[in-house]
């Protein structure tokens, strides 16, 4: 569905962008967009519907390819029109499967190849889009070059020859420029928790510029993506989201940025740094230890070890946390984790105290 009041423009110093044509106000949906294409995270394959993108437990899996897992019948069904596909060739590289780039790039080029499954009007085209492969570094450029060349050995049953497929725009024709473009247009699919599922790609909304401070946020109703105003938008004002978690200081920020997105960021947030003392308020010493940890954290998060991971935060936040500002971004993201954990273990009143803690930080941080 396309909205009536935002249209394309050319953004001072940032190029093709986004704004509204009338005011918009806090909390209005602005948009409303279906992906051109989309994949279910490797790692939740078995967890995650893979064609309403629904969390489930008992999906039964596609009996050819065992990757693919549906709700039921019906989502199966629904589903078949690309994966008919995609499961041939799935079963080509058994017991390999490959990466959730490659995956989302050949979803693309078979829904491109389907016309009822691409009747969308878009603002911007794939042609459009930018690889940014000039600007990577040599050590990037050779990672997306084995991207491409598992995408053609991917996709050799259904489309032996790429550059050949005329049914196809030109730039899905060229396997290293079309990961490239992939991998830095998609957006992360999440639930209603905002947990990733999967990644998707949003043609018109790939001209939302960066902002760290955005006027708007996108939310998924399973793939579907809904953007909306977090606050009040002037007509011509640009319309804008964050790429990336805004829960990080300037040079975490800047960094990042630099790394997956090719930019210097020079957003009102990032020049005067006006939120880095908050975020990083308390002695370093103590929230150093916080910041060294999260890795770990972050990986019994991802492996659902929900125990030790409410064990390790809890001792975390009883002593060195003690002294640090319930503010400061480190000791957010440990209580985070320690708040989904006693979640998941029905640690109820647990959890509600640590919710207690950070709904306050996150607002004085992120506001």
């Amino acid at each position: 569905m396309m909205a009536t009041k935002l249209e394309r423009f050319v953004s001072p110093g940032k190029g093709n962008g986004l704004r509204a044509t009338a005011r918009i106000k806090k909390g209005e949906l602005v948009f409303v967009a279906e992906p051109l294409a989309c994949c279910v995270s490797q790692k939740l394959a078995g967890d995650v519907c893979h064609h309403c993108f629904r969390r489930r437990e008992n999906l039964l899996r596609c009996s050819q390819c065992k990757m693919a897992h549906y709700c039921n019948a019906t989502c199966q069904r629904g589903a078949w029109s690309v994966h008919k596909r995609e499961c041939k060739c799935l079963q080509s590289l058994l017991p390999r499967v490959p990466t959730d780039s490659v995956r989302l790039a050949a979803r693309l080029i078979f829904a491109l190849l389907c016309p009822s499954t691409n009747n969308s009007e878009e603002l911007y085209t794939l042609d459009e889009h930018e690889s940014h492969l000039s600007s990577v570094s040599e050590q990037k450029k050779q990672g997306l070059s084995q991207l491409a060349s598992m995408l053609e050995l991917y996709l050799q049953r259904e489309i032996p020859d790429l550059s050949r497929a005329s049914a196809l725009p030109p730039s899905c024709r060229e396997p290293l420029s079309l990961i490239a473009k992939v991998t830095c247009n998609c957006f992360t699919v999440s639930d209603g928790e905002l947990q990733e599922t999967g990644f998707g790609l949003y043609p018109s909304l790939s001209l939302l510029n960066h902002d760290c401070n955005p006027n708007c946020v996108r939310v998924f109703e399973g793939t579907k993506l809904l953007l909306r105003a977090v606050r009040d938008i002037s007509p011509e004002e640009e319309l804008n989201i964050s790429y990336i978690g805004m829960l990080l200081p300037t040079g975490e920020r800047q960094k990042q940025l630099k790394l997956q997105y090719h930019f210097t960021c020079n957003c009102q947030l990032c020049t005067s740094k006006d939120r880095d003392t908050l975020m990083l308020s308390g002695a370093e010493s103590d929230w150093h230890r916080l910041n060294e940890a999260l890795p770990t954290l972050e990986g019994l998060l991802a492996s659902k070890d929900w125990q030790p991971l409410q064990e390790k935060c809890s001792h975390l936040l009883s002593t060195v946390g003690v002294d640090v500002p319930d503010e400061n971004v480190f000791k957010i993201r440990v209580t985070d984790m320690a708040l989904d954990a006693c979640v998941n273990l029905g640690a109820w009143e647990e959890a509600l105290r640590y919710g207690e803690k950070t709904l306050p930080a996150y607002r004085r941080v992120r506001f």
